[in-house]
This record gives C-alpha cells, sequence and structure tokens, in this order.
C-alpha cells in the first residue's frame, strides 16, 4: 500500500492575498506608507508591499533575528540600503506560502498590538482549552 503524501502548499503570495491575510488581523487598516498602499495595526506599521521587487516589508524582532534570516535564506530574503540600519528584511513574494506570511504576520501582530486585544482574543481559547483538558480527565475511582 502506497503512503499518502501530504500535499505541499503552493509558493507565492499574490498582492490581493497579502491584503486579505494583513486585514484578517484584528484592528489592521490599510493606509499609506512612503505613499505606497501598507498596513498598520493602530497607528503601528504592520506591513506594506514593495511592487518594485514584488517583496513584502517584514519587521523582526531584532538585528540578530534579520542577519540569521538573510544568512540561512537569501533566495527569500534579502535587504536593500534603506534597511541596512533597521530590524527588517524583504521577503519575496513568490518563495513563500499564505500560511507562511500569516505565521510571520501573527509575531509582528502580536508584537504591536494593544495587550488588552491579544489578552481578549486569547482569553476564550485558554478557557476552550481548559474545559477540553477538564472533559478528558478520568473521573475519580
Amino acid at each position: 500500500m502506497k503512503k499518502a503524501l501530504k500535499k505541499k502548499a503552493a509558493k507565492g503570495v499574490t498582492a490581493a492575498q497579502l491584503k486579505k491575510i494583513a486585514l484578517s488581523f484584528p484592528e489592521a487598516i490599510e493606509k499609506s506608507s512612503y505613499g505606497k498602499p501598507a498596513f498598520a495595526v493602530g497607528k503601528k506599521f504592520f506591513t506594506r508591499l514593495r511592487a518594485e521587487d514584488n517583496s513584502i516589508v517584514l519587521v523582526v524582532a531584532d538585528m540578530h533575528m534579520r542577519d540569521m534570516m538573510l544568512e540561512l535564506d537569501p533566495k527569500t530574503y534579502f535587504i536593500t540600503d534603506h534597511y541596512k540600519d533597521y530590524p527588517s528584511v524583504l521577503v519575496r513574494m513568490e518563495r513563500i506560502t499564505q500560511d507562511e506570511l500569516r505565521a510571520m504576520l501573527e509575531r509582528r501582530w502580536r508584537k504591536i498590538a494593544p495587550k488588552k486585544l491579544i489578552s481578549a482574543i486569547e482569553e476564550p481559547a485558554k478557557s476552550v482549552a481548559s474545559n477540553a483538558k477538564k472533559s478528558r480527565k478520568k473521573p475519580s475511582a
């Protein structure tokens, strides 16, 4: 019997997919950055499309993280002179999946979203998980 192969997600994200994913995060809005379409959470920069090289601007945790990404996968991550002094990388849209983009943006969203908003979203999830654990416990004999 042949093993079922897990289908890999197709690489490549479009501008429309970027917009849909970015705006799916609570309080994310579309605005302008350097005269280009961008996304923010409140007044904080979230991400933007660089149409000139079909890439996405991604702010990362720190310069060490940025440098590690650049070294590990230079075909996907790169910078221009403008970004050399910032903890940001440019991500080639044709090299990532929608799931990878969502994961990258979720990390950024958690960094810039209001703490009350993050707590409000996490509390129901914790409650559901807690209730599920309680229901799985075996009754005492």
